[in-house]
């Protein structure tokens, strides 16, 4: 498979925030940040390797910043690292003050997108290059970031087993 630079898979989403986006403190749902993380993800993935994609994990979303009512949110994704048939996104999503301009940082993400054949079987990537200073250091960190979800893929499939299927208060 031929190898694909990060900017192949360049994703940029804008949206304005308006009242039925919003919690009763006026800021953006948190989930609803979490559908545009997710829906810019699958899109940078699927522009990587032209295959359906699924979601397999999104490592902690930590709310760094508050998106008010009117402002806008920018959100950029692109692959950072492949392994056989999953690749990791970056997201970055950035809140701007329309009166003002002022931008911030709200969040950063990792997303963890699989490649599915028409089976929805997991099928082979192409690898990703990384060109700039910052796709070379989040490429870099990327090995390790798989390990992580591994660790906590196996802990999850654990609680899981344990506690099955029944409610607590049973």
């Amino acid at each position: 498979m031929e190898t694909k630079a990060c900017i192949d898979s360049l994703t940029v989403k804008n949206s304005h925030v308006l009242p039925p986006d919003t919690n009763s403190h006026g800021t953006l749902f948190g989930g609803k940040l979490m559908a545009y993380i997710d829906d810019v993800a699958a899109i940078s993935a699927t522009r990587h390797c032209r295959k359906p994609v699924v979601t397999a994990s999104i490592d902690s979303i930590d709310f760094l910043a508050p998106v008010f009512e009117g402002d806008t949110i920018c959100l950029v994704s692109y692959v950072t690292w492949t392994h056989k048939t999953s690749m990791e996104v970056f997201v970055k999503a950035i809140t701007e003050n329309l009166l003002t301009g002022e931008r911030k940082v709200c969040t950063t993400a990792f997303v963890s997108m699989v490649a599915v054949d028409e089976n929805n079987r997991p099928t082979p990537v192409p690898p990703v290059k990384p060109e700039s200073d910052e796709e070379k250091l989040l490429h870099s960190g990327a090995p390790a970031r798989h390990e992580q979800r591994k660790e906590r893929s196996k802990e999850s499939k654990q609680l899981a087993k344990e506690f099955g299927t029944d409610f607590p208060w049973k």
